[in-house]
């Protein structure tokens, strides 16, 4: 029984992002990248993690599932999904296409030539879009040239690059997932 409560709400999380990032997709008119996962991506992840309770959770956690919902989703709205191959992306600068230094485990590394600092989370989607973009690997078309800004805000400084949050409001519901299942749990019962 905990099983099959732990499945759905998995698939209801699953299903939650899948339709925030196509609906995002749809309404900006984008296309959606993603990396192509190779077999058993949870054995390739945890080779140097040391905790347990992690590696279990990466072991539990669906890649696959969620690029599977995601690809469903786009077909539903007629969004366009790409797959780039991920090799090297967090460890190249998008900029000078020269190596990363990262020191320390640390996940923010200076460009090798330019000295910006990256995260590395914020290089792999840069490096993904670009790949996709010259369309190494994928069927997007190739542009022209690729020209970089690295600020965020025109005439802005070159400082570290977070990641940009999704707004709760997108992803939180009035009632969750057991609230839901109680209530038609309860219609079932008087009917």
């Amino acid at each position: 029984m905990r099983k099959l409560r732990e499945r759905k709400k998995k698939q209801d999380i699953r299903w939650k992002l899948a339709n925030i990032i196509v609906r995002i997709a749809y309404e900006k008119q984008y296309a959606i990248v993603l990396e192509k996962l190779g077999k058993r991506v949870a054995n390739n992840m945890i080779g140097r993690i040391r905790d347990k309770q992690l590696r279990h959770r990466i072991f539990q956690a669906s890649f696959k599932g969620i690029q599977k919902a995601v690809e469903e989703k786009a077909k539903e709205y007629g969004v366009p999904v790409v797959y780039v191959d991920p090799k090297n992306t967090s460890k190249l600068c998008p900029v000078h296409d020269t190596p990363i230094i990262y020191s320390n485990g640390s996940r923010i590394g200076k460009c090798s030539m330019g000295g910006e600092s990256w995260h590395r989370d914020v290089v792999a989607c840069w490096n993904l879009l670009f790949k996709a973009l010259r369309g190494d690997g994928s069927h997007a078309p190739s542009p022209v040239g690729l020209d970089v800004d690295v600020r965020l805000v025109p005439l802005a400084s070159k400082a570290t690059h977070e990641p940009i949050g999704i707004p709760k409001s997108l992803w939180v519901r009035w009632k969750s997932l057991g609230a839901t299942m109680n209530l038609y749990k309860m219609i079932g019962m008087t009917t």
